[in-house]
């Protein structure tokens, strides 16, 4: 387990809201940033801060992405037709790791990202192992047959969290799945509001 995997809930805390809105998240009981100084009243921010905080609010959503691969995301949207905050969110929902978190057979997308690498997914038919692969619309995501015993897709198929968006064709007997389109801001289903035309002005400074 990574530091990052293992300290995850502390990106909740510092942003003062439940990221992923989960039951388990401390940020109810703890309504602050970690650290010595985190229990000190939060200020108001700058336009600045502002656009950082809606940054690290994304980032930190699909797993805490790098920095470097945030902006190469940011630029790819940036270099495509049409709205650039439109872009990067159909960009980040169409990653390998954020298809099979939302599939819901498993329960937060640092266990997505997880189960990609160790081999148990395959696109069209074959395996793939890189979380950040790109999801094109049309391909389909299964659950290798020998990976859909695991404990982690059972627990989650028997106590589902989340409801699967629209823009998914999903069959859950088969543990098969396909990206029907990329979706806009308004279709994806965060549990707190997301502003990415904020990043835009963040990295349009």
């Amino acid at each position: 387990m990574t530091k990052r995997i293992a300290a995850k809930y502390k990106i909740s805390r510092r942003i003062g809201e439940s990221l992923w809105g989960r039951a388990k998240d401390p940020v109810g009981k703890r309504n602050y940033a970690p650290g010595q100084h985190g229990a000190t009243r939060r200020r108001k921010g700058s336009d600045f801060g502002s656009q950082l905080m809606a940054k690290q609010k994304l980032r930190g959503y699909y797993g805490n992405i790098s920095e470097r691969q945030f902006r190469r995301i940011y630029q790819e949207a940036a270099r495509r037709k049409g709205d650039t905050s439109e872009n990067l969110i159909a960009l980040l929902e169409s990653r390998l790791d954020t298809v099979i978190y939302r599939m819901g057979i498993v329960p937060t997308v640092f266990a997505a990202r997880q189960f990609v690498s160790h081999g148990h997914v395959k696109v069209n038919g074959k395996r793939v192992n890189i979380a950040s692969y790109s999801v094109q619309e049309g391909d389909e995501v299964e659950v290798k047959e020998r990976s859909r015993q695991l404990m982690v897709v059972l627990e989650a198929q028997q106590n589902p969290e989340r409801s699967v968006p629209d823009y998914i064709d999903f069959d859950p007997k088969e543990l098969k799945a396909k990206l029907v389109r990329a979706p806009k801001l308004a279709d994806v289903p965060y549990p707190l509001l997301m502003e990415p035309n904020l990043i835009v002005e963040f990295y349009s400074r």
